[in-house]
């Protein structure tokens, strides 16, 4: 049973014509071919790699498991689904497309691979492939594959997001929501990061191949790990703290959400994620029309310095310490990105639909998106502040004199902080679809 108001997806389906036609007439083309792709072998196996759908096929529809299908959009026409539906009995086999959006499309069902070119217009000249095989678009005839003028325009209208994709970005969250509060409380209960990754997956009612990204479930130490996903089995013999980085997929849509926590909360640590959280919330509330994200990723660093400046960390006013770039070890990534039917979803460095490059500031090159906030537009923020030997390590003899290594090292077993929210700019307001939902 779908969660999804079907009126809002027929006037996404509307949206995504309407944008087809524009950029047809721009480039001169008759239609865009979009696959969803292909599943791959496991080298010297007979087995696949989980199958990801191709984000611009599932921009239309939310199949987003099975592959060899085939979208022919024209922006006048009803869209041609080309389904994949073999014969098959070693695994299952896709339903007939019957539910809310199955009416939108000119359905022909597929029985083998090999033989779209059978559904597929004969005259492809001027006719683009939008997809990951580039030796099958070859094969089938195309010549305009992946043409960057319509990537570009693509990407950049894909960062306003239909009513639909809202519903269900908001029901990403609810579930990754649901996940996060079964990971706290494993945690509390003295779980290891393996059981905490179990609790959390069941929450959700997704698999680690169906979550978006490979959860970050960090204990202790390893929350200083950025992209940490190796799953410690063993419980360590004490829980000091504890960052979480996880999502679910809705309909192709994801949720990434980051909490962090103190397992001892009169500990010094557990006033230090209050005030990171702080920054998290200032930060949503910046997010306004007519400015550029990065100047939001340069404010956190200010509010990152006053915190260092605060807790001992670093001995050296906050307005010296940016611009010396001391909190870049300390908070060494960017503060977000947007987010949609890829976690980094794309278009954040475009200035236009052309792709002109908006790039990030030089001295944080880690930041994933520079362009100007819009209504319709959704994003993550993200702040953080860690204790990484290695960012540490490289900083000037000079400026390792500032830091207070007694107190860092006292927080080292702790890692790190981050808190992430998923926020929508409405152009009057905006809406924490993770707070709404409260998660503290």
């Amino acid at each position: 049973m779908t969660v999804i108001d079907p009126a809002s997806y027929a006037s996404h389906i509307q949206v995504l014509q309407q944008r087809t036609r524009q950029l047809l007439e721009r480039e001169n083309l008759d239609g865009l071919v979009i696959h969803s792709g292909q599943t791959k072998r496991k080298f010297l196996d007979d087995m696949d790699y989980p199958f990801k759908a191709n984000p611009h096929f599932k921009a239309w529809l939310p199949v987003v498991d099975n592959p060899h299908c085939w979208l022919q959009i024209d922006g006048v026409n009803k869209p041609k689904l080309i389904f994949y539906r073999p014969k098959d009995f070693w695994h299952k086999v896709p339903d007939v497309p019957g539910d809310f959006w199955a009416e939108h499309f000119d359905i022909q069902l597929l029985e083998k691979a090999n033989q779209v070119e059978q559904l597929l217009p004969y005259d492809k000249e001027r006719l683009a492939y939008l997809g990951e095989y580039l030796e099958v678009a070859q094969a089938l005839g195309f010549s305009d594959i992946n043409p960057e003028p319509v990537l570009n325009f693509l990407h950049y209208h894909r960062a306003y997001k239909t009513e639909y994709e809202l519903q269900c970005l908001r029901r990403a969250n609810r579930m990754a929501v649901a996940g996060h509060k079964a990971a706290k409380a494993a945690f509390y209960g003295g779980g290891s990061e393996f059981d905490i990754q179990l609790a959390y997956l069941a929450a959700v009612g997704q698999t680690e191949n169906e979550v978006p990204y490979g959860n970050i479930v960090a204990l202790n130490q390893h929350c200083a790990i950025l992209h940490y996903t190796a799953l410690e089995r063993q419980k360590p013999a004490q829980h000091r703290s504890f960052l979480i980085d996880a999502g679910a997929e809705f309909h192709g849509y994801a949720a990434d959400i980051t909490r962090s926590y103190s397992f001892d909360s009169g500990h010094e640590f557990a006033e230090l994620i209050k005030r990171v959280d702080a920054i998290t919330l200032q930060m949503v509330d910046g997010l306004k029309p007519g400015i550029k994200y990065s100047e939001l990723h340069l404010q956190t660093h200010q509010l990152i310095a006053e915190v260092l400046a605060d807790f001992d960390f670093v001995r050296l006013g906050a307005e010296a310490m940016v611009e010396q770039q001391i909190t870049q070890a300390f908070f060494p990534h960017g503060l977000g990105h947007h987010l949609g039917l890829q976690v980094h979803d794309v278009g954040g460095f475009m200035l236009d639909e052309r792709g002109t490059h908006l790039p990030p500031p030089e001295q944080h090159p880690f930041l994933r998106c520079t362009r100007f906030i819009e209504p319709s537009m959704v994003y993550t923020i993200e702040p953080g502040l860690y204790f990484i030997d290695s960012l540490l390590d490289e900083l000037p003899d000079a400026q390792k004199k500032l830091l207070n290594w007694d107190k860092i090292q006292a927080f080292k077993p702790f890692g790190g902080i981050r808190i992430e929210d998923n926020v929508i700019v409405h152009r009057e307001r905006n809406e924490n679809m993770t707070r709404e939902l409260q998660l503290d």
